[in-house]
């Protein structure tokens, strides 16, 4: 146990790099923690931003096609991201997350055509989206897609079930 508790010491030694946080452990009196500050997403993430509906006959469409087949066409601003857009039309999206990219729940599978004008996806969306059900080759997040003149008129299909790993871990 005491050797164990030394080599823990001089891995913790004030010599290391970052913040100071102290903590108590069994064997030794308080130590002096330093953690590194560096940031380790190299992603901008996109935030969760109140939606101001655009006035009849001016907006960008964006059409949502619902798991049964019901279209729902709503209006949005350049800037706008389609999970954002779904909450404030009542259109059933989760986003559990509330776009912060941690989850897969704001999935939406994109028609081909506009799925092309799309930049690539960040390798933390792409890391989420391989935990999502139904994923097709046009899937993208929809917390991550922002509306542009170009995507005028873009139709997304929303899956038939989505997986919420923070729900389905307390089932």
């Amino acid at each position: 146990m005491l050797r164990a508790c030394t080599r823990l010491s001089s891995l913790l030694s004030p010599s290391r790099a970052g913040p100071v946080r102290r903590t108590t452990l069994s064997c030794l009196p308080t130590i002096t923690l330093r953690v590194p500050t560096a940031s380790f997403r190299s992603a901008a993430i996109l935030q969760h931003t109140e939606i101001v509906k655009p006035k009849p006959g001016e907006g960008l469409k964006v059409n949502y096609v619902t798991p049964e087949g019901e279209r729902i066409t709503v209006l949005a601003n350049e800037g706008d991201n389609l999970l954002d857009l779904a909450h404030a039309y009542d259109v059933d999206l989760e986003g559990a997350c509330e776009g912060s990219l941690a989850c897969s729940t704001c999935h939406v599978i994109v028609e081909d055509k506009y799925y092309d004008m799309l930049e690539e996806p960040s390798d933390e969306e792409n890391d989420m989206l391989d935990l999502a059900f139904g994923l097709t080759e046009t899937s993208r997040l929809g917390c991550q897609v922002c509306m542009t003149k170009e995507l005028d008129g873009i139709t997304v299909k929303l899956p038939s079930a989505t997986r919420n790993m923070q729900v389905d871990k307390e089932r």
